[in-house]
């Protein structure tokens, strides 16, 4: 299932519970800038946004989904609730 970034930043940022304003707060990423990348007005993402995201210690866990939509089974890499089957609000 190919899952564009801006949806990917979103499900992150939902699944540890943390409103635009919060994110922005730990990655420095504009709330209005990750709004254009979740609702996919904006696709191209920089890797310099990609790495705010994942050098934070609390998304590194995240990183291989992120940039690759897969997952190490045997490294401690996760995913957000959305690639456990559960449901998206917007399908």
């Amino acid at each position: 299932m190919l899952i564009s970034i801006g949806k990917k930043i979103r499900e992150l940022r939902e699944s540890e519970g943390l409103t635009r304003t919060q994110f922005f707060e730990l990655t420095g990423i504009l709330e209005t800038v990750q709004k254009s990348y979740e609702t996919g007005k904006r696709e191209n993402i920089g890797i310099e946004t990609v790495m705010k995201i994942t050098n934070h210690p609390r998304f590194k866990k995240y990183t291989l989904w992120l940039m690759t939509g897969d997952l190490a089974a045997s490294t401690v890499q996760i995913a957000p609730r959305f690639l456990s089957g559960e449901k998206d609000d917007d399908q």
